[in-house]
């Protein structure tokens, strides 16, 4: 799959069909889109992908917020790429580019630099500057300059629709296993692995350390876990988590630690998957390393057979 970011290069102007949105977790109801416009792409012979906003639009207008993005660039890009596309056009979100009216988005940055075939997007999905673009103007746009669009609908679960917000709110409230179900798959945590004080070698728990960056906090806690390398074809593994503070040994600040089960390799700056299963218990302080180890060993005896048990259908 191609990376292109800028609508100015002459290597952009493909004809494609494109799925237009932001796409923060690539969740069930995105998926949707995306294989909307890969399966017109394909039945047309033109070549299909999304088209993106890096960063997220809030990060620019909110830049206060806490951490919320469920799939920074990196991880958002193998989960696009996953969906069997041949593009994706990951456009810097600026100032300048916030300013664009809806017509000049869709004559400057569809029509003139993409030259798009046809779009495909949610059919709630708001563009241009104040959000001034909607649907039925795009279709509009669309029937006068040459190119097809499509609205797709929204996607329910148990009667709700599926939303990246809702999926957040799942996740801070230390529900992964629903989460999960909306996305399609485990939530995903992925960063480079960094050198900690290397206790856990001390204690018999090595851990992978991993910061979260621009991604959203879950739940404090410890979670079942299942992580692979982001490599092709990296096996997966099982495992335990902590994500917080480590009150235990006066740790300040927050991190996701996590042991492997039965795993011996380096992973010092490599980048790895966590993808969160079942969430375990809350983050507290013990009476010194004696009982956080014997605290530790339940927590990976728990995730070990929570793991084992057959995976809920998602």
């Amino acid at each position: 799959m191609r990376i292109i970011r800028h609508w100015d290069e002459p290597a952009a102007r493909m004809g494609a069909v494109v799925a237009l949105g932001n796409f923060d977790g690539v969740h069930r109801g995105h998926r949707a889109v995306i294989e909307t416009a890969r399966r017109i792409g394909r039945a047309a012979g033109a070549p299909a992908g999304v088209l993106t906003f890096e960063p997220h639009p809030r990060q620019l207008f909110r830049p206060d917020d806490p951490p919320f993005r469920l799939t920074p660039f990196r991880l958002k890009a193998r989960l696009i790429e996953e969906q069997g596309l041949d593009v994706l056009y990951a456009l810097p979100f600026d100032r300048p580019f916030s300013r664009l009216s809806a017509d000049a988005f869709i004559a400057e940055v569809l029509v003139g630099g993409f030259g798009v075939r046809h779009v495909v997007a949610g059919s709630d999905f708001m563009f241009g500057r104040d959000r001034g673009g909607s649907m039925p103007l795009l279709a509009e746009q669309g029937a006068a300059m040459g190119f097809g669009v499509t609205a797709a609908e929204p996607v329910s679960v148990d009667g709700a629709i599926v939303s990246s917000s809702r999926i957040r709110r799942l996740l801070s409230e230390g529900r992964p296993a629903e989460a999960a179900q909306l996305l399609g798959r485990p939530w995903e945590i992925e960063g480079r692995v960094e050198a900690g004080r290397r206790l856990g070698r001390t204690i018999g728990f090595p851990t992978a350390n991993i910061a979260l960056g621009e991604c959203l906090r879950p739940a404090v806690g410890v979670y079942a876990v299942e992580a692979r390398l982001d490599e092709a074809g990296a096996p997966l593994w099982n495992g335990v988590a902590n994500f917080g503070r480590r009150p235990t040994i006066d740790g300040t600040s927050l991190w996701l630690e996590v042991h492997l089960f039965d795993y011996s390799g380096d992973l010092y700056g490599r980048h790895l998957r966590v993808g969160l299963r079942e969430y375990l218990r809350g983050e507290r302080k013990f009476d010194g390393l004696a009982a956080l180890t014997a605290q530790i060993a339940e927590d990976a005896a728990q995730a070990r057979a929570l793991l084992a048990a057959p995976a809920a259908t998602i």
